[in-house]
């Protein structure tokens, strides 16, 4: 059921709506199609900026999924979103290509507000809108993380595809999770290159360690990436050292950016739902999706800062379609 087939009417209230339309939306919307909810499925409008949320969520710039169970040759991220929203179809989930702008938690039931400024309630929400990664800015950068060309944000998604391996790889960040894809990429790449800001890295002394020690590692300090290079596939990146303002090439085949994300949640208030310090929604209670407020239920990476993996965001959009549906018979909602 698409978007020209709603299932709400003017003085209808939906029993779950899901926000979001990755993997932990669209195993939400299958969990709870099954269990008769009816569930609404609000997959975005489409977005041409990698950096901002795109329908499909971050798999929608993977070119090559080998890690998923199921997919034994791999698949395509686009491909297999489209699989996972073809399922959720199939058990009768609706499905409406807008944006929700804003909702409120004061009324009961919630009050969505879309981008067409148009008025949803519903009694239970899932909210599994992903989070971004933090890209450089560059264009091409931006355009070859699109095409699948060997710019990525996620090392442990995509370190391993044969066109990384035995290749000079780099990796943009000085944090901890730039020295964890670091030292993943040494086990499948000829050398991988750190290029970091600053002359010392914010890491954990235990974290920098993996690199700093690791002969497959080489560090290149107080530099910055000016452009990358390459038409369907990246060739290298342009430096900029930010002292001497000299510049240099550095022949390549992959580049991952590893300089955070940000989770999807601009269109809360500040102060809606309870957030940890860099913005994830935290779950109170352990192993389950609620969230602060009674009904509004949580899964993906949009609460998840430490696996950031399709095949997590997928268990946590069933536990959140689990939550709901037991939630609505607490509530005597049928």
């Amino acid at each position: 059921m698409n978007q020209d087939n709603p299932s709400q009417t003017s003085n209808d209230v939906e029993k779950v709506t899901i926000i979001g339309s990755g993997p932990a939306g669209w195993t939400a919307a299958i969990y709870a199609a099954r269990a008769n909810l009816a569930p609404v499925v609000f997959e975005g409008v489409a977005k041409q900026d990698p950096a901002l949320v795109l329908p499909g969520g971050q798999l929608m710039l993977t070119s090559e999924v080998e890690n998923y169970p199921g997919y034994s040759e791999g698949v395509d991220g686009p491909k297999m979103m489209a699989d996972f929203k073809k399922q959720a179809e199939r058990f009768g989930t609706c499905i409406r290509s807008e944006d929700i702008e804003a909702c409120d938690f004061e009324q009961r039931p919630f009050v969505l507000t879309t981008n067409a400024a148009k008025a949803i309630k519903t009694h239970a929400l899932i909210i599994a809108t992903g989070a971004t990664a933090n890209w450089i800015g560059l264009e091409n950068e931006q355009r070859l993380a699109r095409i699948g060309g060997g710019v990525s944000a996620c090392a442990v998604c995509d370190g391993a595809l044969p066109i990384f391996r035995d290749q000079p790889l780099v990796v943009v960040g000085g944090g901890d999770s730039a020295m964890e894809e670091a030292s993943y990429l040494t086990k499948f790449a000829s050398r991988v290159y750190v290029i970091h800001r600053r002359d010392q890295f914010r890491a954990s002394k235990i974290m920098q360690s993996r690199v700093l020690d690791n002969p497959k590692c080489k560090v290149i300090w107080d530099t910055v990436v000016t452009d990358v290079l390459g038409d369907e596939k990246i060739e290298g990146i342009r430096l900029k050292h930010v002292k001497t303002n000299e510049e240099s090439t550095l022949l390549c085949k992959g580049m991952f950016a590893a300089i955070g994300h940000t989770p999807a949640t601009s269109f809360l208030k500040p102060g809606q739902l309870e957030m940890d310090d860099k913005g994830y929604i935290t779950m109170p209670v352990a192993h389950r999706s609620f969230t602060s407020v009674d009904g509004v239920f949580v899964a993906g990476d949009v609460a998840d800062s430490v696996y950031r993996q399709a095949v997590t965001a997928a268990g946590m959009g069933c536990s959140a379609a689990i939550d709901a549906e037991r939630w609505l018979a607490d509530q005597n909602i049928d």
